[in-house]
């Protein structure tokens, strides 16, 4: 029998009292449990004993309140009790309710797995003794973001305990910390630590969704990363070990930031996996037609319908949870331009729930950074998130690579590069044709390399990739990488060729770190890892990806270089300017540049995108309010032919040498020069001096 469609009853606003307090909250008598669905019409808490999952010892209703939400109290929802739901509701397009299927609770702060690899939830009563640990706070112009893998980071380091390798506990080990100390980061931005699942698809291949991008809930910490002994001991002490990472890195003034994953879930295109929001509301959570079908703007299957004030609600929660109970400093949001699509399905960046992230009180201070694009129409937005957030530039990725690596591919066949070096100095100088002038160049965070894509050392090894291993005949990943071999795919004993690539990687990791912007490093970029070609390596969970820390002496002068240009960038604010500089302009609220050629002279018009004049000298000068003025020249030098520049005239001005990529290992001295002095540059290389 098909039971009739109710009515739709109107839409309470975002942030309505009628949405607070979803999930269960705990009490003198037990525990309340609140679940809002807008279409169903029966809904039932199931709860389980600790030993049998499968079968429930109590089943209790939840009785409808108002608004779409279901309630109910009992004294078995107790810290450690797992329970399930289930909800019933009309037939008809866009409703899949299913009132034998046993679902999450969409706000459980910890899971546990039944014996047919179903899920139930568990009360966390989530206690912890955070000392005087407090959240850093590092100000945006001195962050440097280093994107790495749980897992991957700590699974092979040899000194931490191998009881701790891949785990919370691990990445907080003092080993880990001081890598990161020394290297001189700040911020650790994590990829996915939400709960999520593999898709069937990869485990009929026998492979893993290592990556994390397929969340089953936004509430908890995947339990895998958690020490054996945590996991053993229940969700309570996999949350306490996450809280406890987190205190330690806080200690060590390094801020956490999360890559979270709200755009889908883990239940995939209709037919696939119904753990949860399918259930419960399928119309109201996920993007579809009329008819019913899902509108995937993610490729993962569904979207979540952030134009539905329950689903945008939930994703709120979950962040002002993260950022308060588990203090965490900001978060990277995968494919966000699916967050701020509306009830048509399209992007704008006033969308309801884009600004409740940036002006909501309890996520004040948080670190907001957009992915800012998905696979829709219309969907890449790069620029175009306003006010507070920060994005992923894609367009500097793309030009850093296109100058010192397609570009001199080019020239090797053509005699001269395709382009000049214009569109590679707006990069430099902080991206001001893509970002508005009042974000200005801290709102782009700057990359070369991601956890999608090939590694530093891969970008300079392999012409295509290499993806066979992902069992999809090499189909997936991207076909434009914008990479360059230097004359030989893959691994290669020719000596120069191999100084090329190290040049190369020294030229690519010293642009992004003395841009204008915010840079990020991705995790074993700094000491050269390889995937040995595979640029989509999300379903490898093995030494692929894990990082080795058996580095040869190349890999630790690479390392050394890194440190150094870290070092230079905290030391000269000039790199770090917190608004867009003016061209020669000597006013208050702005920092000054000046573009001169190789022989010293202001660069004029028909320089700037010859593709024969691909040699720049870059002045800067620090934002005014910075903690003492300061200029350095940053020489750049596009052809593989040697040159000399000349340098500028500059009152009496005296030039220190800060940094070289033609030097194998950064050199400990600071030799100085004077105006007009002239420098030898050999091929494809980058210096820089300190303006005194």
């Amino acid at each position: 029998m098909v039971r009739p469609e109710p009515a739709l009853a109107p839409r309470p606003a975002l942030l309505s009292p009628a949405l607070d307090d979803l999930g269960v909250r705990l009490g003198p008598d037990g525990g309340t449990l609140r679940v809002w669905s807008g279409s169903a019409d029966a809904m039932q808490l199931l709860i389980f004993d600790d030993v049998d999952l499968d079968w429930a010892t109590e089943t209790l209703p939840l009785t409808p309140v108002g608004d779409g939400v279901f309630e109910a109290t009992t004294p078995l929802l107790r810290p450690g009790a797992r329970y399930a739901i289930r909800v019933g509701g009309p037939h008809g397009a866009g409703h899949t309710f299913n009132p034998q299927s046993l679902l999450i609770e969409p706000y459980s702060r910890g899971l546990v797995s039944g014996s047919f690899g179903d899920w139930r939830s568990v009360v966390v009563e989530g206690s912890f003794d955070w000392g005087a640990s407090a959240k850093p706070r590092v100000p945006m112009d001195r962050t440097v973001i280093y994107e790495g893998h749980v897992k991957g980071l700590t699974k092979r380091h040899p000194f931490i305990p191998p009881a701790l390798h891949g785990t919370y506990a691990g990445l907080a080990h003092p080993a880990m910390i001081e890598h990161l100390l020394t290297l001189g980061v700040t911020s650790v931005e994590l990829l996915p630590v939400h709960a999520f699942a593999t898709e069937p698809r990869l485990l009929q291949l026998g492979l893993t969704n290592y990556w994390g991008y397929n969340s089953l809930n936004f509430f908890t910490p995947h339990a895998p990363y958690a020490t054996a002994a945590n996991r053993a001991d229940g969700p309570e002490a996999v949350l306490r070990e996450f809280k406890g990472m987190v205190k330690l890195l806080h200690e060590a003034g390094l801020e956490v930031i999360l890559d979270v994953v709200y755009n889908h879930t883990a239940e995939e295109g209709i037919g696939g996996p119904r753990t949860s929001l399918r259930g419960i509301d399928n119309r109201a959570y996920y993007r579809q037609t009329a008819e019913g079908a899902y509108i995937d703007e993610t490729g993962c299957g569904n979207a979540v319908n952030t134009s539905t004030d329950a689903a945008s609600r939930l994703v709120l929660d979950s962040l002002r949870y993260w950022a308060n109970e588990v203090q965490i400093d900001g978060f990277r949001f995968d494919l966000a331009v699916t967050l701020g699509r509306d009830e048509r399905h399209s992007f704008t960046p006033d969308h309801p729930l884009l600004t409740a992230i940036r002006e909501d009180a309890a996520l004040s201070g948080s670190k907001l950074i957009a992915e800012p694009w998905d696979v829709g129409m219309g969907g890449w937005q790069t620029g175009n998130f306003g006010d507070g957030w920060l994005e992923w530039n894609d367009r500097y990725r793309d030009r850093v690579r296109n100058f010192w690596l397609s570009d001199i591919d080019y020239a090797r066949r053509a005699d001269t590069a395709p382009v000049g070096i214009g569109g590679f100095a707006t990069r430099l100088a902080g991206s001001s044709n893509t970002f508005s002038e009042e974000r200005g160049p801290l709102a782009s965070v700057n990359f070369v390399t991601a956890h999608d894509g090939f590694t530093l050392r891969d970008l300079v090894s392999y012409d295509v990739k290499h993806n066979l291993g992902n069992g999809e005949q090499n189909r997936d990943g991207a076909d434009t990488n914008r990479s360059f071999n230097h004359g030989a795919e893959g691994p290669t004993d020719d000596e120069r060729v191999l100084a090329t690539r190290r040049t190369a990687m020294r030229n690519l990791m010293g642009t992004l770190l003395l841009s204008a912007g915010v840079p990020m490093i991705t995790a074993g970029d700094e000491m050269g890892r390889t995937q040995r070609g595979n640029n989509n390596a999300y379903c490898h969970d093995s030494t692929l990806t894990w990082l080795s820390w058996d580095m040869a002496p190349w890999q630790r002068d690479l390392f050394a270089h890194t440190r150094r240009l870290l070092q230079v960038r905290r030391e000269n604010p000039a790199l770090r300017p917190k608004r867009f500089a003016r061209l020669g302009e000597r006013i208050p609220s702005a920092s000054v540049m000046e573009w001169f050629d190789e022989n010293g002279r202001t660069m004029s018009s028909d320089r700037w995108n010859d593709p024969a004049h691909r040699t720049l000298q870059y002045l800067a000068t620090s934002t005014p309010e910075h903690e003492e003025p300061n200029r350095v020249l940053l020489v750049i030098h596009g052809t593989e032919a040697p040159t000399d520049i000349v340098l500028p005239d500059l009152d009496d001005a005296v030039f220190v040498d800060l940094w070289s990529s033609a030097d194998e290992t950064p050199s400990d001295t600071h030799a100085t020069f004077a105006p007009g002095d002239v420098v030898a540059l050999p091929g494809a290389s980058m210096r820089l001096f300190r303006v005194d």
